[in-house]
């Protein structure tokens, strides 16, 4: 299900980048990377991904803010958004209990489990 999915990879970690950069390539997706939420929506709007890879712990602008502006934009509100950060399970409770925004198409906490990711990720894309 990979064939032609691209994923965009937004976090301010290059090892982290880096890493999902790798994963998913060698499971046949082509992936963008963005280091920080405003880099990531704006590759989102010019690129529009098949799924996002976003982390909330990051500079210039939060994930759950980039999380916001990204279902806000009925262009970019489609496209599922896998949360990743070290966080962990407070930030998903977090999330999933803003009422204003949709809660994410699925959530990872760090250390990431690969695994997972690409169950979660071959299902969402499905």
């Amino acid at each position: 299900m990979s064939e032609n999915k691209t994923i965009l990879i937004v976090d301010d970690e290059p090892d982290v980048r880096t890493f999902l950069k790798s994963l998913l390539s060698d499971h046949g997706y082509t992936t963008l990377e963005a280091a920080n939420g405003i880099e990531g929506l704006n590759l989102a709007q010019e690129a529009s991904p098949d799924l996002i890879t976003l982390d909330i712990t990051m500079p210039e602008q939060s994930g759950v803010k980039s999380y916001r502006k990204l279902k806000d934009d009925p262009d970019l509100a489609k496209i599922p958004v896998v949360i990743i950060t070290a966080v962990g399970e407070p930030m998903e409770h977090f999330l999933k209990s803003r009422k204003q925004v949709p809660n994410p198409e699925g959530f990872m906490a760090k250390p990431i489990d690969q695994d997972k990711l690409l169950k979660m990720i071959a299902d969402l894309l499905s």
